[in-house]
């Protein structure tokens, strides 16, 4: 017997596929604009603490970072152009990050994509100059170079229309940008800031990168480490 009109198989093309893939991805779960809001509350509540604790005290000119601000003065053309692309990149995380802006703005989510990525190959390179020649380069390097690496991958990626590993290496990139906050959540601690030590220091700034890619990966891999297979 032939199919009837209602049994004719129904073949999915690979255009087809990358658009249903594509719209699962960016729907999101009944649990998940939740999960992201909690996010992006504490990541923000974070960067705040830093920004009060650290840069405004060191404007203020407090006495535990007086040596610092004095290189920060003598490196300053250097660290304007560092701090503003980093500042920027992370800005642009929420804003890349959200569903809703994306899907109805795309123009606007690639501008500030491009924007990003801009932003990465400024601030990495200008970081690595700043640390030149002093304990901390190695830590600054390897951090760096994990930066432009993740965004790299975002970026070639988006060029090959590839919306989930996009999305993926986006957000290790965002959690490498992020580690410029949170590798200074501690400094006002005086025991780390005074006892630490300059290659300490360094191999802190390590850790955190490592434990942000890792925290990273296995959230993103979470469903296939902990769901058996049938």
């Amino acid at each position: 017997m032939e199919p009837t009109a209602t049994e004719q198989p129904h073949y999915v093309y690979p255009s087809e596929m990358r658009t249903m893939a594509s719209t699962t991805l960016l729907t999101p779960g009944s649990d998940r604009p939740r999960f992201k809001t909690v996010v992006w509350i504490s990541l923000g509540i974070t960067a705040l603490f830093v920004f009060i604790t650290s840069e405004v005290l060191l404007v203020t000119d407090y006495p535990m970072y007086h040596g610092y601000r004095l290189q920060v003065i003598a490196d300053r053309h250097l660290l304007i152009p560092h701090t503003l692309c980093g500042v920027l990149a992370l800005l642009a995380g929420p804003i890349q990050f959200s569903s809703r802006l994306r899907q109805r703005h795309l123009k606007f989510h690639r501008v500030v994509g491009r924007i990003y990525v801009i932003c990465v190959f400024i601030g990495a390179p200008t970081g690595i100059a700043l640390a030149a020649g002093r304990p901390g380069l190695p830590g600054t390097s390897m951090q760096a170079a994990a930066w432009i690496v993740c965004t790299t991958a975002a970026l070639i990626t988006a060029r090959n229309r590839q919306i989930a590993q996009h999305r993926q290496w986006m957000i290790r990139s965002y959690a490498v940008t992020f580690t410029f906050v949170s590798s200074r959540v501690l400094n006002l601690w005086p025991r780390y800031w005074s006892h630490l030590g300059d290659s300490l220091s360094a191999v802190g700034v390590i850790a955190f990168t490592l434990a942000s890619l890792l925290v990273v990966d296995l959230a993103l891999n979470w469903r296939e480490i902990t769901t058996r297979r049938a």
